[in-house]
């Protein structure tokens, strides 16, 4: 098998992987592999370089990415979808035990749940924190 195929499958797997967890870590060493890929390309025996190449370039953009991000939250009129949902109501679409994921919908998104009270599918909830991609809730008492 050529290797270049190797590295834009593992991009690809990156990238869904990337997408479940919606960081950026992720992505970047999806461009990293790709990276490899292209020198794979090029240099098919040169498998040193393509894991230089890919491994600096996911280190280059996860180093410099950071500060980037950082100033466009800051900037005026960033919303943070992550903040805005903290205290709306959402229903729940499958049932959370204590301890086992769920999932409630929120507006038109449904996010991966946790609770430490059960809750059944239909129960009205409010959202009291965000995590990457996982919130906290608890029964509504509204």
């Amino acid at each position: 098998m050529m290797v270049w195929i190797i590295w834009f499958i593992a991009a690809g797997i990156l990238l869904v992987a990337e997408m479940l967890t919606l960081t950026f870590y992720l992505l970047w060493l999806c461009i990293g592999a790709v990276a490899a890929g292209l020198v794979s390309l090029a240099a098919p025996d040169a498998v040193l370089v393509q894991v230089l190449t890919g491994s600096l370039v996911a280190l280059g953009l996860t180093l410099f990415s950071k500060p980037l991000v950082s100033r466009f939250r800051a900037s005026q009129g960033f919303k943070d979808i992550g903040t805005d949902i903290v205290g709306r109501e959402g229903i729940v679409v499958q049932s959370i035990e204590p301890g086992r994921y769920g999932q409630v919908k929120v507006g038109g998104d449904i996010w991966s749940a946790a609770s430490v009270q059960p809750l059944n599918v239909d129960e009205k909830v409010r959202v009291i924190s965000r995590g990457n991609a996982i919130i906290e809730v608890e029964r509504w008492e509204g």
